[in-house]
């Protein structure tokens, strides 16, 4: 799902809401968890997941066509932990539901 299927979806659920102020309300959602993310705090959004910052290490590796070696500074990736409820539901998917996903 896009971000733009998103909103719709969110316009159909609260049509009451403007689509601009659906869409400021989404990006300023966004920001939060970014700016909270940046400054070392984990995101927990109960029943779908926790989203953490992981620290990739300085170290040298090495470029396999060229087998010539690189240093690659410190860097951070996100790590996803689904929650209960979320493992549950997809999980009880049946094969001609899975099929329908895509």
């Amino acid at each position: 799902m896009i971000k733009s299927q998103i909103l719709e979806n969110l316009h159909k659920k609260h049509n009451n809401l403007n689509p601009d102020d659906i869409e400021l309300l989404f990006n300023l959602f966004i920001k939060k968890i970014s700016k909270s993310l940046m400054d070392g705090h984990n995101i927990e959004l109960r029943g779908f997941g926790t989203i953490s910052k992981k620290i990739n290490k300085e170290k040298f590796v090495r470029n396999p066509k060229t087998n010539e070696r690189i240093y690659k500074n410190r860097s951070f990736k996100l790590h996803f932990k689904i929650g209960k409820i979320l493992h549950k539901k997809i999980n009880t998917l049946t094969y001609s539901d899975n099929n329908d996903v895509s």
